[in-house]
């Protein structure tokens, strides 16, 4: 037995040839909620060397660091073959692809430019975003799921789905499995970290959390994920997205505890 995939259109609603799909809805809200959700967390918390201005002229530095770093980590990661015969496809966002670890790297290198133009601690920076960018990670599984792909390995869980083009077989929901894992559950971490001193001082250890969270979370996920049909499972049976999120695991362990020591 599976249940039924409900087929929801990927398409919100259309008007003319301009289609608003669930998919930018997700990154739209996100940021919207990130931002909102950021600014709540200065006000409350004095010590917080950004004020909430500074944080809204932010928010156009992550969009640029998102989008750029998650095309580009695309198309080095998991397509690099193929986009140097085809140079010029890199540039057609719009026929999808993005990579979150491409998306890390640029969000990391705006806050590096960001906090320096500004004169505030990059650490600083990195805590709030930490704390926020789950709400948009949870967000975008979900669209992932509306969208029906990047869906889960053949089970025989009762909660099995068979979802369109990928054949008549059970597979899970693992994108739901991430939604809840890397943003409800990483979002819950975050704040409550973040609300247990009332006289918390940004210093790198919620960006370790995070980076320590979101690691172990995206390798637990992709063992229900099923692999990219162009790369497969590696030696040993680990996935490349594993591969990747391990050094996220590593380099959040030493954050952590050096901002832990240095405090």
């Amino acid at each position: 037995m599976a249940l039924s995939y409900p087929e929801i259109d990927p398409i919100l609603f259309q008007l003319g040839p301009v289609a608003i799909r669930w998919y930018g809805l997700s990154y739209a809200f996100g940021i919207i909620l990130g931002m909102m959700t950021a600014k709540w967390l200065v006000r409350k918390h004095d010590t917080i060397p950004i004020t909430e201005r500074q944080f809204e002229d932010f928010t156009l530095w992550a969009v640029m660091g998102v989008v750029l770093g998650g095309r580009l980590g695309f198309v080095v990661f998991y397509h690099p073959i193929y986009f140097l015969e085809n140079p010029l496809e890199a540039l057609s966002i719009w026929n999808g692809g993005m990579s979150f670890h491409g998306g890390l790297v640029g969000v990391l290198v705006a806050m590096a430019l960001y906090s320096r133009s500004q004169g505030f601690a990059f650490l600083a920076l990195a805590d709030v975003v930490a704390c926020v960018v789950p709400i948009g990670l949870g967000l975008g599984r979900i669209a992932n799921f509306i969208n029906a792909e990047l869906w889960g390995r053949v089970t025989d869980y009762p909660w099995g789905m068979v979802f369109p083009n990928a054949g008549m077989l059970p597979r899970h929901p693992s994108q739901l499995y991430e939604a809840m894992l890397e943003g409800v559950v990483l979002l819950i971490i975050l704040q409550w970290l973040a609300r247990c001193s009332e006289r918390w001082q940004p210093s790198g250890q919620l960006g370790g959390v995070f980076l320590m969270g979101y690691g172990l979370f995206r390798i637990i996920g992709e063992f229900f994920r099923e692999p990219d049909a162009h790369i497969g499972l590696l030696a040993g049976g680990v996935t490349w997205g594993q591969i990747l999120s391990l050094p996220m695991v590593v380099s959040g362990l030493f954050l952590f505890m050096w901002s832990v020591r240095r405090k």
